[in-house]
């Protein structure tokens, strides 16, 4: 996707793909309803150090919402993806958040290697896997239970990284 030309085009400002920082409102709202599902606490402070991360440079297309119910896998491998309306330029990042949702410590280590992602793009991965997970809990918690802990596994990974700094 990432290859797709952007046509000059930047972050249209809608949703998640911009300035990490810019995502404080939701967080807000996310750690305001959180209060009895999550250590909010901890996960405040995580946040006040992701939110800070360097900006990324020029925007690529992106599908924009790479969570797992959106990635159709067979066996091992990606055979597809849906949901890909929100698709448009954004931070490149935002495609990793797929890894933080999926894979486990050596996988996401084994994709940052291979695909050759620095420090400070892997982290704004990181982030936006976080700006999604903490909406998932609080707002799948009734209604979709199995949503919510996707988003609880994807913030335990987070937790238990020694990249992401507290």
């Amino acid at each position: 996707m990432r290859g797709a030309d952007t046509r000059g085009r930047g972050f249209d400002g809608e949703g998640r793909g911009g300035v990490i920082g810019d995502q404080d409102g939701w967080m807000t709202t996310s750690f305001a309803n959180s209060g009895g599902l999550l250590d909010v606490p901890a996960l405040r402070s995580m946040w006040s150090r992701l939110r800070n991360l360097p900006p990324a440079g020029p925007a690529v297309m992106s599908h924009k919402d790479l969570t797992p119910p959106n990635i159709l896998v067979q066996g091992e491998r990606i055979v597809g993806i849906l949901d890909a309306g929100g698709f448009g330029p954004a931070d490149p990042a935002l495609d990793l958040v797929c890894t933080w949702h999926l894979l486990d410590h050596d996988s996401r280590d084994l994709v940052r290697t291979r695909l050759g992602i620095g420090r400070d793009e892997w982290l704004r991965g990181a982030a936006w896997a976080f700006v999604q997970a903490m909406g998932v809990v609080w707002y799948y918690h009734r209604t979709n239970p199995t949503m919510a802990e996707f988003g609880r596994t994807t913030l335990q990974r987070l937790i238990d990284d020694p990249v992401i700094p507290r």
